[in-house]
């Protein structure tokens, strides 16, 4: 398994196709502040509570400079359903072969009701406007990680 990133690491590139079964690469994205997430299953609760707080946050994550890009190993037909579902409207990206989450270092040993698996690990990278890595958090909370990166990354709700 690859090394966890470090902030100031280059982000390792990427093409995957996304849930229209279009190439997005990172490097489309060179020049802007990305948030690669990773979530490990389309439509399950926790993944769908993760996605519609990074929908309902889009509009302000990008009025501060930041595009979001989820990757999962849900093949292109699901991720489709799951954005429609959702009103999704940031990139899915299907990594069925976990290549790019291994890269991310996003992939590897879980536990879960004391069995061992290999698996996603939810995961967040944010990567700069160079290729490098701002951010990188591993083994995050479904549930108000979008609120905790917003923290994080100095983008706390005014108001």
């Amino acid at each position: 398994m690859a090394e966890k990133l470090t902030p100031g690491d280059t982000a390792p590139g990427f093409t995957l196709k996304d849930a229209t079964g279009a190439d997005v690469s990172l490097s489309d994205f060179r020049g802007r502040n990305t948030i690669v997430y990773f979530y490990p299953a389309a439509a399950t609760p926790g993944c769908t509570k993760q996605a519609c707080d990074f929908r309902d946050s889009l509009a302000t994550l990008q009025a501060a400079g930041y595009e979001v890009l989820g990757i999962s190993p849900d093949p292109v037909g699901k991720l489709a359903s799951f954005a429609d579902a959702e009103g999704l409207t940031f990139p899915l990206l299907s990594d069925e072969d976990h290549a790019v989450a291994e890269a991310y270092a996003a992939w590897g040993e879980k536990k879960n009701y004391g069995r061992t698996y290999e698996g996603l690990i939810r995961s967040t990278v944010v990567v700069d406007e160079d290729g490098k890595v701002a951010v990188a958090q591993y083994n995050v909370r479904a549930t108000g990680h979008v609120a905790k990166l917003r923290k994080d990354l100095k983008l706390e709700e005014v108001g």
